[in-house]
């Protein structure tokens, strides 16, 4: 009888560990004042989204719309306290007035088991800083308009590309053809080589860039490793070899400064600045400048580079589709440039198509690639305006999508309307209300690249192409539940036909 009370009282012990180790940060949120859900044991707030039944921006809108007027809201990622930031005033303190605290984005960086997860979008503040300002020049307007002419040439490739498969007269999947034009952008202004994606051939970086964002079943593992047992993962890093997109990008980037040093190669593009940190890692005293990390940043501007902007043109497309007076009236703005510059297309023509710009800018609006965005406090910090304190370490969430879909903010907001983007009304609305770029000194540091080649990727297929719904065209849109960048449930496939201008 001793034995089983003894087993009894065990279990039981256990039991209540488990219990107060899953709850006992529940109170956190309630100290100070901030509202926000009830957690539940072991999952927080956040069950549903662990088990693949609501994406994490479905969950940010819930909560937008439930605690509506709300400045902050305070959830738990499993145990963990985090806060949703919904003010706009309070976000601007974040990002810019009080970057120094909230300079760290956290939850990204496992250097052990993913190397190339050093890079500058996941860097802690003490590297991140001196790498931003020697990396910051490649993305300057004057740097630009000198690669542009690589950019052209891609887009001229994907209008050769499009023709063929428009006189298949089969529907086309646009997240792939934009896929295909961006990787060979990126491989072209980033590693200056031709990638050749936009052919029937699958390119090798192509089958990369895919990898990189899937979401299979051990993709959806190491996620879920990463958000339950980070420390686990981390240590899993020394003993499981490493996967077969950090072996790439590795070996291509080694390979590439390599042969570029060896030969005098010099060319205007983000492998040459990286070869010369190599050359010259006295520029960066801070960080120890090791292949590895400089392979870190091509990686980020690989991944990042092509697969943004490729679903920006995707999803521009898809709604140019479904509103064809819009997709009219932007062909007739392509058009008149066209004409008005000889077919030549320049980096300032770009600049003043207005209509072109709207269009990019709603894409974006409705169709955020980064649909949310973190910090995390390096310091304690009470808020602007309110009691609420934060100790060191606190995470922060800041949904773009929620806030970009607000009503409130934008009426009619699955309405697809490039008037929201005209002068005035961008003026009547609070900055933090559009962030697809995020914003302060962490910002996206590709924006312009992105810009550039997402305009020019849509004007060589508005040009002389025309696109239309057809059976295979998912209507209504469904979002990816587990897609880190966000995406569509299905393939986004577009009837596309000739029209003659």
């Amino acid at each position: 009888m001793a034995i089983y009370l003894e087993i009894f009282f065990g279990v039981t012990a256990v039991i209540v560990a488990l219990y107060y180790y899953f709850t006992a940060h529940f109170t956190f949120w309630i100290e100070r004042g901030v509202p926000g859900p009830k957690p539940v044991p072991v999952f927080g707030n956040v069950m549903r989204h662990m088990l693949g039944l609501q994406s994490i921006t479905e969950f940010a809108v819930e909560m937008r719309k439930k605690y509506k007027g709300e400045p902050l809201v305070g959830v738990f990622t499993m145990r963990k306290p985090t806060l949703m930031i919904q003010d706009p005033e309070l976000i601007k303190h974040v990002f810019i007035k009080d970057f120094t605290t909230f300079a760290d984005r956290g939850a990204f960086l496992h250097e052990i088991p993913e190397p190339l997860s050093a890079h500058l979008f996941s860097l802690e503040s003490k590297r991140w800083r001196p790498l931003r300002t020697q990396l910051s020049p490649v993305f300057t307007s004057g740097k630009l308009r000198g690669t542009f002419f690589l950019i052209l040439k891609c887009a001229e490739h994907l209008e050769t590309y499009l023709d063929t498969l428009v006189k298949k007269g089969e529907p086309i999947e646009s997240r792939e053809l934009a896929a295909k034009f961006t990787t060979d952008v990126i491989g072209s202004c980033a590693f200056g080589i031709e990638m050749n994606s936009l052919s029937d051939r699958e390119s090798e970086f192509r089958q990369v860039g895919r990898e990189i964002f899937a979401t299979h079943f051990l993709a959806l593992l190491k996620l879920r490793m990463k958000e339950c047992v980070p420390k686990l993962y981390d240590w899993l890093g020394y003993i499981i070899p490493y996967d077969y997109v950090t072996r790439f990008i590795t070996k291509v980037t080694i390979e590439t400064m390599d042969y570029r040093q060896k030969n005098n190669i010099v060319r205007p593009d983000f492998m040459n600045t990286l070869l010369e940190l190599r050359k010259h890692p006295e520029k960066v005293p801070e960080i120890e400048l090791t292949d590895t990390l400089l392979a870190a940043q091509a990686f980020v501007f690989f991944a990042a580079g092509f697969e943004t902007s490729s679903t920006t043109i995707s999803h521009a497309l898809y709604e140019l589709a479904l509103n064809p007076d819009i997709q009219n009236k932007l062909r007739q703005e392509i058009v008149e440039f066209n004409s008005r510059n000889d077919g030549n297309w320049k980096y300032e023509v770009l600049k003043e198509m207005e209509y072109l710009d709207k269009v990019f800018n709603e894409t974006l609006r409705k169709y955020p690639p980064l649909h949310f965005l973190t910090r995390v406090a390096t310091d304690n910090y009470t808020f602007s305006g309110t009691k609420v304190s934060i100790p060191k370490g606190t995470e922060l969430f800041i949904s773009t999508f929620a806030i970009q879909r607000d009503p409130e903010i934008y009426p009619d907001p699955e309405k697809f309307d490039p008037e929201r983007f005209d002068v005035a009304a961008k003026k009547a609305r609070h900055p933090m209300h559009f962030l697809p770029f995020g914003d302060g000194p962490r910002n996206c540091i590709g924006a312009r690249f992105a810009v550039y080649q997402t305009k020019i990727g849509l004007i060589k297929i508005l040009l002389n192409t025309k696109v239309e719904v057809c059976e295979k065209t998912p209507i209504p849109y469904e979002l990816h539940r587990f897609s880190f960048i966000l995406s569509p449930t299905k393939p986004l496939y577009l009837k596309f036909t000739k029209v003659e201008n």
